[in-house]
């Protein structure tokens, strides 16, 4: 069950950090350089529709598993030290940024882009950009500390 829960944790983890990292780090600087905003716009709303799917997965099987690993091996956070306290609060707050984007600027980016209201959609997909950024940093910042522990 352990070894499991801990598959999944990372699998899913490295879909969601991974995506983030090719969306932030290789897709926007080379959508922002080859397409005209509205066009662009398009493109983000396509690949968030692809993505989102994924992280809502994360969402579900990370607190999940990561529950299963700190009950299943520590009867719970009482004994798993501060750096898997840390993972489990930071972790609760990416799941939190993500689903204000998802809720509030992704749905304005769509609504905004059916109204071809491209100004609008621009400020929204900037709103993405920044916070999708800090759930980027905080991510690696979880990965680097999962690395530097031992579970």
């Amino acid at each position: 069950m352990l070894k499991t829960a801990f598959v999944l944790h990372v699998l899913t983890a490295t879909i969601w950090v991974g995506g983030m990292f090719f969306a932030y780090m290789a897709l926007r600087p080379v959508a922002a350089e080859l397409l005209d905003p509205p066009l662009r716009l398009r493109l983000w709303r396509q690949v968030f529709a692809r993505f989102f799917p994924w992280v809502w997965l994360a969402v579900l099987v990370l607190p999940l598993s990561g529950y299963a690993m700190a009950f299943g091996a520590y009867n719970g956070f009482a004994h798993t030290g501060v750096s898997i306290n840390i993972m489990h609060g930071l972790g609760w707050v990416m799941i939190i940024l993500f689903a204000y984007v998802f809720f509030i600027p992704y749905k304005k980016l769509a609504l905004k882009i059916d109204h071809e209201m491209i100004p609008q959609a621009a400020d929204a997909l900037a709103q993405i950009r920044r916070i999708i950024g800090i759930n980027l940093l905080l991510g690696l910042f979880i990965v680097a500390l999962a690395a530097s522990i031992r579970f």
